[in-house]
């Protein structure tokens, strides 16, 4: 598998590229900007956009999907609980001081079990409200990797003062649908540095206690 991460926009949100060597097909999850940076690796490996994925509808994970959208006919896909923070877009884009991007509702709504999958590449969707209530994360079994979003990050939990946001709910998604994935698993978060499953269970301070 070809996995590259770019850390786009003013938040360094974590984009993954996720390609097949032989297909050439790629998913691209979480375009929210630099989508000329994103376009020069798709083309530095050959690859050809096939899904474009999205772990939740906050304004530095979103932003650049329909722009990445037009340029290479894929679909996008999020949940549609997260349709209520595409409406306030520009509310959003006033919290960074930048522009309001055009988002549009997802071509698919990412649905908890949902196949994502490409000539060479299967993972599956597992919703995780919280952060926000259409935060999902994307795992694949075969590659023991998780790109978690915002959910989960290294020695930290998303955040939940945001519209959508419920901390309980948070705790109980990452203890009911990550924890129970094996400890080798790496987790991608939205932001940051890499992790695993097995790490932030025995150290995440947010997870000692449920």
């Amino acid at each position: 598998m070809i996995h590259e991460i770019l850390r786009v926009g003013p938040l360094q949100c974590n984009c993954s590229i996720l390609g097949d060597e032989t297909s050439l097909e790629a998913i691209v999850v979480d375009p929210g900007d630099d989508i000329p940076t994103i376009l020069s690796v798709l083309d530095k490996h050959n690859l050809t956009v096939k899904q474009i994925v999205i772990t939740h509808a906050h304004i530095d994970h979103i932003a650049g999907a329909q722009r990445l959208k037009r340029l290479t006919g894929a679909p996008i896909l999020y949940n549609q609980n997260d349709l209520p923070l595409v409406k306030m877009m520009d509310v959003q884009a006033g919290w960074l001081g930048i522009p309001t991007p055009e988002v549009l509702p997802p071509d698919d709504t990412l649905d908890d079990g949902k196949r994502i999958a490409i000539i060479g590449l299967t993972g599956s969707i597992l919703h995780t409200p919280g952060h926000t209530q259409g935060s999902v994360c994307l795992y694949l079994p075969d590659q023991t990797l998780l790109l978690a979003g915002d959910t989960l990050f290294a020695g930290s939990v998303g955040r939940t003062d945001l519209p959508g946001g419920d901390t309980t709910q948070l705790i109980a998604s990452i203890h009911d649908r990550l924890l129970t994935l094996p400890d080798d698993v790496t987790v991608i978060p939205g932001h940051g540095p890499r992790t695993s499953i097995g790490a932030e269970r025995d150290s995440n301070p947010f997870l000692q206690s449920k």
